[in-house]
């Protein structure tokens, strides 16, 4: 029975869970939305939090304890340089899950994950071919080829 067990399992072992959102959550810090279904998202956006906190705090314990998650020291100096300055006047909160509707494939729910201050760049519109003007072609002369004579 699973009575008062908390978290969701994913359908991956401890290990695979740890290193999924381990990913995610450098993916979040990196591009600023990501783009996954709703139970990750729901699972990854504490952690993603956590590691924005360690951002906003800054010093070397935090350094350390956010590249022991992110293993990306890229990935950390963002997060202390760009990310956590951002939000050191907001107390929490600083992801949104935003729902796009169901994925084609098998119907699972599709969220971004963004952070609340991200802005996302306006979609350009799909552009739909031109018709092709209805013109008729210019008949073209043939010329005629002249047969080599035998000999």
């Amino acid at each position: 029975m699973r009575h008062r067990k908390s978290g969701r399992k994913l359908g991956r072992d401890a290990s695979h869970r740890k290193a999924l959102y381990a990913n995610l959550t450098s993916a979040l810090i990196e591009h600023g939305r990501i783009k996954t279904t709703a139970a990750k998202a729901k699972e990854v956006r504490p952690v993603a939090e956590q590691m924005i906190t360690l951002g906003r705090r800054g010093g070397v314990h935090a350094r350390r304890q956010a590249l022991k998650l992110l293993r990306s020291q890229d990935v950390v100096h963002k997060l202390f340089s760009e990310v956590g300055p951002r939000f050191v006047d907001r107390p929490g909160g600083y992801s949104r899950i935003v729902r796009i509707g169901p994925r084609q494939g098998d119907a699972a729910e599709m969220v971004y994950l963004e952070l609340v201050d991200h802005v996302a760049e306006p979609r350009q519109p799909r552009r739909r071919r031109e018709p092709e003007p209805d013109v008729e072609p210019e008949p073209v002369e043939e010329q005629a080829e002249e047969e080599p004579a035998e000999a």
